[in-house]
């Protein structure tokens, strides 16, 4: 009876020796996803003299290759052909890819035209819009304090409006773009590498299309440098590197833990356009973003306020029932 206490006790110490470690390994996965997906404007600003529309050739066509070998190698076939077979999943796919695409278009232009800081606003805008359309599209009843922060958010960008005469529409495209994209995937049971794998598979077709009849001189990758098709190359794993990062990290800890990295990624693009690429700050903007930085501020404490009562109520079932 010794020996078996001591071995249950040895278990639960491994066990939480485990969970810790698979914690700690989600943590910087997360950090790493959301780094990548940040400092992203680094590598689409080698690409510059390309047109944009390019570019996303290059990263639909790469991306598919490389996804082609990780679900070949991860031995993820059997859910792409339990995706194919399905034709209501194929048909959402096909649309959440062409959003997926304008998206990747949009971004890259927004890139390349010194509009970082507008790229930045609509990812910071992005997770208070899901909350939004949550209410609408999935009944989901929102919290107080999540209303104020949509309100706070919705004041930010009035006062662009109002103030500026100008509406930050690059933002507001690459926000609900984006969460429309994530709303559909969110009604088809396709994990995140098999569904992005068909996406980027259905879009190929106009990738090659537009490669052949109107790519510029530097889609000939024979006439271009070494460092250049290097570059091009690499929009694959651009692609394919913070998703799986960010897969690994949605696996090891919590979703509402994985939010609240989801802000490194539009801070570091702001870092970056207002440091390095010197792109204009003015105070209309500057309030624009102060609001939506007092918006997540409140949805932040929302979350946390939310996800502390749901453990205490969780542990309060586990001693009634244990």
């Amino acid at each position: 009876m010794v020996s078996s206490f001591y071995y249950s006790l040895e278990l639960g110490l491994s066990q939480s020796v485990t969970a810790t470690s698979a914690a700690k390994v989600g943590v910087l996965c997360a950090i790493a996803a959301y780094s990548m997906w940040g400092v992203a404007p680094l590598y689409f600003k080698q690409l510059a003299m390309i047109p944009a529309a390019e570019i996303l050739m290059h990263r639909v066509i790469w991306s598919a290759l490389l996804l082609f070998v990780l679900i070949f190698g991860l031995k993820q076939w059997p859910k792409v052909f339990a995706a194919v077979k399905n034709r209501k999943v194929m048909q959402v796919l096909f649309v959440a890819g062409l959003l997926l695409g304008a998206n990747w278009l949009l971004f890259i232009w927004a890139i390349n035209n010194d509009h970082i800081l507008d790229a930045s606003l609509g990812y910071y805008i992005n997770p208070l819009l899901n909350v939004f359309l949550g209410r609408v599209f999935l009944g989901e009843r929102l919290r107080r304090y999540q209303k104020l922060a949509v309100g706070l958010a919705v004041i930010g960008v009035a006062v662009l409006v109002f103030s500026y005469g100008y509406l930050p529409w690059i933002a507001l495209v690459l926000a609900f773009s984006f969460s429309i994209y994530g709303l559909l995937r969110k009604k088809v049971a396709v994990d995140s590498l098999p569904g992005l794998f068909i996406e980027t598979l259905m879009l190929s077709p106009f990738a090659l299309i537009y490669w052949v009849m109107f790519g510029s001189a530097y889609s000939d990758l024979l006439s271009n440098s070494m460092s250049l098709n290097v570059l091009l190359l690499a929009a694959g794993v651009v692609t394919t590197a913070p998703l799986l990062c960010f897969t690994a990290a949605a696996r090891r800890i919590m979703y509402s833990t994985l939010g609240f990295f989801q802000y490194i990624g539009p801070t570091l693009m702001f870092v970056l356009a207002v440091s390095l690429y010197e792109e204009p700050l003015e105070e209309s903007r500057l309030v624009t973003f102060g609001f939506v930085w007092l918006a997540l501020a409140v949805f932040s404490v929302d979350s946390l306020m939310a996800y502390s009562q749901q453990r205490k109520a969780r542990k309060s079932l586990e001693r009634s029932t244990g």
